[in-house]
């Protein structure tokens, strides 16, 4: 049996499947709720510093964007950090922890970017006996208007300069949650290291507007009338998420720093994939918000077994594993030539690739008069649209031409040796290093 535990930073948990810091982990009704039904740690909802409550609205909080069979993709929230008493949530971690001590509680704060501020909320933290701290330098609404979250996490030397308050007042793990809004990740991310952060975890929430009330003129979720941006996430941020953690994780200045993984993971599939880019662990929200918290349990066996199946016996054996294969477009390999091939067997004949490759590609796709589709080689460059637009999985591959063989389309031998790509005359990375 494959072994899940995961040792984050020194945060030890059974799986690596922890609830990121949202509604889910607001209070302790919820965290145990979720502990019994097998999560392996939580982010508490972010808590604040003492002084006047937080105030959240009473009208709808979440607006959302669905796919065809009305499945949700993605959820805009506009809710703020936790409107909860301060001391009541610190007292709730500690009775949490005491009760659950094989589980991971990490705390999320946003207090005002003042040293006095967090060294006044650190000590108390420390007292609830929770593993480890996350700063939410993410939140794209409402607290970033007042100065917090995004509005520290897109300036890099505010990053680092509060990173280095929490390393000297706080001596457990110090998690630092980055902002995808921003141009370039790996600058929050270095800034985050120079500080002493012990690890990352992104994306936070992605600045957004979902959708517009035609009638009302306003947009939705609407508060009496008036919408605000808000943030996204779910399914749908899982490409940009990606993406911004294998930069962290292969970039020069980042390489090395431990990342836990958030954006869209539904699946145990979706935190294999995270895991593999550099994550030692994954945090999910909209997925236990949309299915309820026993869905962790999916996530737990299919895991399990797929590690099974391929031989790993720990996360670290995969942690990582698809980095080196992610690389800047100038090193991809143009003399690797594939072609579509469509398998005549599970064609539906509904004409769906040849529609999209006649009109908007590179009209590689024939029909005869009683709809039989074929490729055509020498017009087709690999593109691969047809495979995503054809409703019968595999029906459609991408099938590899063979070394030695000529491309139909540009005349071009096909290379022999990939692993020469480096230094190949065809390779432009190439021809500038030589001249």
């Amino acid at each position: 049996m494959a072994n899940l535990q995961s040792d984050f930073v020194g945060i030890k948990s059974p799986n690596p499947f922890w609830l990121a810091s949202a509604p889910p982990t607001d209070k302790e009704y919820n965290v145990r709720r979720a502990f019994e039904a097998g999560w392996g740690g939580v982010v508490w909802k972010t808590l604040g510093s003492e002084g006047p409550p937080v105030v959240n609205v009473n009208g709808p909080r979440y607006g959302a964007i669905y796919g065809a069979d009305r499945r949700l993709l993605g959820l805009n929230n506009i809710e703020l950090i936790t409107d909860r008493d301060l001391y009541t949530n610190l007292e709730e971690i500690k009775r949490v922890k005491a009760d659950y001590p094989d589980r991971a509680v990490v705390v999320s704060i946003m207090v005002p970017c003042e040293e006095e501020a967090w060294k006044a909320i650190l000590p108390l933290v420390e007292d609830t006996g929770a593993d480890g701290i996350e700063l939410n330098f993410g939140c794209p609404h409402g607290m970033s208007e007042r100065g917090m979250g995004a509005a520290v996490g897109q300036v890099p030397e505010y990053i680092e300069m509060v990173t280095r308050w929490c390393k000297q007042y706080y001596s457990k793990p110090v998690i630092v949650k980055l902002t995808p809004n921003i141009t370039d990740i790996r600058k929050p991310a270095a800034a985050a290291k120079a500080g002493g952060a012990d690890a990352v975890s992104l994306i936070n929430t992605i600045n957004s507007i979902t959708s517009v009330n035609l009638d009302t003129m306003s947009p939705e979720p609407s508060i009496d009338g008036k919408g605000s941006h808000g943030g996204y996430c779910g399914p749908a941020v899982k490409p940009i998420a990606m993406s911004m953690v294998s930069e962290i994780a292969r970039g020069a200045d980042t390489r090395g720093l431990p990342i836990s993984g958030i954006g869209g993971v539904t699946t145990w599939r979706d935190a294999a994939e995270f895991i593999t880019l550099g994550c030692g662990n994954v945090q999910v929200c909209t997925a236990a918000m949309t299915y309820g918290f026993k869905i962790v349990q999916e996530m737990i066996s299919g895991l399990s077994d797929w590690m099974d199946e391929k031989g790993h016996s720990s996360i670290a054996d995969f942690s990582g594993a698809a980095v080196p294969n992610v690389t800047d477009w100038q090193y991809l390999n143009l003399n690797y030539v594939s072609k579509a091939k469509i398998d005549q067997e599970s064609c539906i004949s509904c004409g769906r690739c040849y529609a999209a490759c006649e009109d908007t590609s590179h009209q590689a796709i024939s029909m005869s008069a009683d709809r039989v589709f074929e490729v055509i080689d020498a017009e087709c460059v690999a593109c691969n649209l047809c495979v995503n637009v054809c409703p019968v999985e595999n029906c459609i591959t991408m099938e590899a031409m063979e070394p030695g063989l000529t491309d139909p389309r540009t005349g071009r031998e096909v290379a022999a040796d990939y692993a020469n790509w480096t230094t190949h005359p065809n390779n432009p990375a190439a021809v500038k290093a030589a001249e």
